[in-house]
């Protein structure tokens, strides 16, 4: 009955090496499971790759081509080779949202500490770029050019801390929304068992709110994958 007990991190092997665990989890399982879906939805999709591309093979070379239009637009044509980096991350949350929609799976990405750790990697990542690219010209990006040196003071310390919370509002914006919308559902389908033969009408409700659910599945998605264009352009170009 408890709408968070789906969130909960169950240990399916315990394993412990020199003092470390490295056991297998719920959580752990379904990421890898997510990780061989997309693996095994490209080499599926474009095992005979044509210039007239089958069902398939649009299905798979039409969310590509949108990821490329984006990055592209976002950070020009010295951000095309990142777009496998921007695609890996928005296939990952993808699937991560879509496969805590059935019945009895984990949500992956209803783990706070799942987003943090790939927010991280990104975060990491293009901060060594724009450090390799600009060098310490990358500092610019606390206080760009042409700016009075009168708000320095003032300015400096917020673009830092605006700096340093894109991680935490990367993996926190896509916790939130996973979390509220699952115990929703589990909510109304409580009320589901609960008032019995009247229990059709939150059952409509719950399928409607599934629905939605795999709307925010994709936004989530778009919009991890879309800030973090942003952030890759701040790497990509001075200020």
């Amino acid at each position: 009955m408890d709408p968070l007990a789906q969130f909960q991190v169950k240990t399916l092997c315990a394993l412990r090496y020199w003092g470390i665990d490295m056991s297998i989890t719920n959580s752990s399982v379904y990421m890898m499971v997510a990780t061989g879906l997309i693996l095994l939805f490209f080499k599926f999709s474009l095992r005979r790759a044509s210039l007239y591309p089958s069902r398939w093979q649009s299905a798979a070379e039409l969310p590509i081509s949108f990821l490329e239009s984006m990055v592209q637009e976002v950070n020009g044509v010295s951000g095309m080779p990142f777009v496998s980096l921007i695609s890996s991350a928005f296939f990952f949350v993808l699937m991560g949202n879509l496969l805590g929609l059935f019945p009895y799976a984990f949500t992956i990405t209803g783990q706070l500490i799942v987003n943090l750790t790939l927010a991280l990697i990104l975060f990491v990542f293009v901060t060594g770029l724009g450090v390799y690219r600009q060098g310490t010209g990358y500092i610019r990006i606390f206080f760009p050019k042409d700016v009075p040196w009168l708000i320095a003071p003032v300015l400096v310390p917020i673009e830092i801390i605006s700096y340093l919370s894109r991680p935490v509002s990367l993996s926190v914006r896509l916790f939130v929304n996973m979390l509220a919308g699952h115990s929703m559902m589990k909510i109304i389908g409580t009320f589901v068992v609960m008032m019995g033969p009247w229990g059709v009408i939150p059952m409509v409700l719950n399928i409607v709110f599934t629905g939605f659910e795999f709307f925010i599945a994709f936004l989530q998605a778009y919009v991890f994958a879309i800030l973090s264009c942003i952030y890759l352009n701040d790497a990509l170009h001075e200020h």
